[in-house]
């Protein structure tokens, strides 16, 4: 009696073993496939048309192939896709390094476009991709979609993946492109996942105008709170830092609260059903403006390329997903009785997604420019088709939000859920590879030899500048005539110029009230070894 016990013991255990070994073997893969990502990305860094997010996918796809053909035909994956996976480890990192490194100057002074772009211009999107596929689907033998379904895919591909963009734009040349598609990038990720999840939460069979309004009021609570919880949590862990020096002797314990102060922020967002993107992005912000001028200086130069390799991880993690998810033959199976759907599908998709796209960058620019008097301030026609361009790429976002939407646990059985997952799929590696491709030609014909401007020159305050002074170039003073913003004194002049007057004020209020209470450069105490200690002799100190 014992002896069979134990023999059906010791195989589950010899079982158990087995699988343990199999997913050893596939990280090791895995692992050493982002190794080779890395080194060959940085091989092809000058290349007039790869960048890292077309290498990483392209070795993805390779990867893949190799594996279905030793596999027989059964699967292309070495990891199993999870949407958890992504939305809860992975985008943070991405999301976070983002607001860190973002120059605020630029980033504040344009925000009322970016909102307009990002926010406005996503429901946009949303809407005509949405009415687009109701109307074209119709049409399409694709198996039964509901209105939840449709209402989802605008929301699904209105979500843009600009890192191509972002990895060929020169910060320092083009400071309003740069901020402009990073700013739009990252809210118009925050509002597609808003909105996916307000479609999904609602009713959307008995609709009424009550409904409408129900659902513009969650839209605008998920944002204003979102952002305001990420600002609270950074202004937080700045106060933190400032008040008991946690890091004068100890760069581990500095970076460490700031790694975990900046994921809680996050995870707090999806504890209370808030959109995670945009807390964190602000708490990214409001970190690299007080919490960072308050850690050593060994903390800063550790911070600061520590988030930024997460973040590229991170990135190249998921698009090397992407090209192997691209093979999975569970989902092809059920588009092979009927190729053509699948590519009218995708094609019908694509086409709606730069129609969409179209129908906001232009009038929206065109709304932008008209409130601006200085000519280096608006978006010329070239910048706006490069804003445009910008937007076309689809990526892991997109992604994550059809595996939510079609599939369970990263499988399904329904034709029509598998042709809305191999049409994501097809559009992200078309728009990636055809579009990244020629993003590099693209920019460099439309802006050839970018003038330098006043506007061009780099906000030292922001943690991407590290070789830079702290204090130069004017930048950051404390002195209103520096920073060419000069104190309103009409009504007539906060009318024409809202965004320096709004600047001014809240300037005078950061210096009076929130670095002497939160930290900041120029603010805390001097102490030898502490968090304040420069190198500049002629840096001010304030008490």
């Amino acid at each position: 009696m014992v002896a069979p016990h134990l023999a059906a013991v010791f195989t589950k255990l010899q079982t158990l073993s087995t699988s343990d070994y199999a997913s050893v073997v596939s990280m090791n893969i895995f692992v050493a496939l982002l190794c080779a990502c890395i080194v060959i990305g940085h091989l092809l860094e000058e290349n007039r048309w790869m960048n890292e997010s077309i290498t990483a996918l392209i070795i993805g796809v390779f990867t893949g192939v190799i594996i279905l053909l030793t596999s027989g035909g059964k699967s292309s994956h070495l990891l199993v896709f999870s949407e958890d996976l992504f939305f809860i480890y992975l985008l943070p990192p991405i999301i976070f390094n983002a607001g860190f490194q973002v120059k605020k100057k630029q980033f504040f002074r344009n925000f009322i476009t970016i909102m307009l772009f990002g926010a406005v211009g996503t429901l946009i999107s949303c809407t005509i991709i949405s009415l687009g596929v109701i109307n074209f689907f119709k049409e399409m033998d694709i198996g039964s979609l509901d209105i939840g379904d449709f209402l989802a895919i605008g929301a699904i591909f209105a979500a843009t993946d600009s890192v191509c963009t972002l990895q060929v734009l020169n910060q320092d040349e083009t400071p309003l492109l740069y901020s402009l598609v990073l700013g739009e990038g990252v809210v118009n990720d925050a509002t597609s996942v808003v909105l996916f999840n307000a479609i999904q939460s609602f009713d959307l069979v008995n609709t009424s105008p009550r409904i409408l309004l129900e659902f513009i009021g969650s839209f605008l609570y998920l944002f204003l709170a979102s952002t305001m919880l990420g600002v609270i949590v950074g202004l937080v862990s700045a106060y933190i830092i400032k008040k008991l020096y946690f890091g004068r002797h100890s760069t581990d314990r500095e970076f460490a609260l700031m790694m975990l102060m900046a994921y809680l922020s996050y995870i707090m967002a999806e504890l209370f059903y808030l959109s995670g993107i945009l807390t964190v992005f602000f708490c990214g912000i409001v970190m690299s403006h007080y919490t960072w001028h308050n850690v050593t200086e060994s903390s800063r130069v550790t911070t600061k390329h520590a988030f930024a390799t997460l973040s590229f991880v991170a990135e190249t993690f998921l698009f090397l997903y992407v090209g192997m998810d691209a093979l999975d033959m569970e989902k092809w199976r059920f588009v092979s009785d009927s190729p053509g759907t699948s590519v009218a599908v995708s094609a019908v998709l694509m086409g709606l997604v730069m129609v969409g796209r179209a129908a906001f960058v232009f009038p929206l620019s065109f709304l932008s420019n008209l409130a601006k008097k200085s000519a280096s301030e608006k978006i010329s026609f070239r910048e706006q088709i490069i804003i445009w361009w910008a937007g076309l790429m689809r990526g892991a976002v997109s992604m994550a939000l059809a595996y939510n939407q079609f599939t369970r646990g990263g499988h399904t059985q329904l034709r029509g859920n598998a042709i809305m997952i191999t049409s994501t799929i097809t559009i992200v590696l078309f728009s990636t590879v055809v579009f990244g491709l020629m993003t590099k030609p693209l920019i460099r014909f439309l802006l050839p030899h970018p003038k330098p401007t006043a506007s061009m020159l780099s906000d030292q305050s922001t943690p991407k500048s590290m070789e830079a002074p702290f204090l130069g170039s004017g930048q950051d003073s404390f002195d209103d005539s520096l920073i060419g913003v000069h104190r309103p004194n009409s009504i007539r002049v906060l009318l024409t110029t809202p965004a320096h007057t709004v600047h001014y004020y809240w300037r005078k209020f950061d210096y009076a009230f929130m670095r002497p209470m939160f930290g900041g450069r120029g603010f805390v105490p001097f102490v030898p070894g502490s968090p304040t200690e420069r190198s500049e002799p002629n840096l001010p100190q304030w008490q």
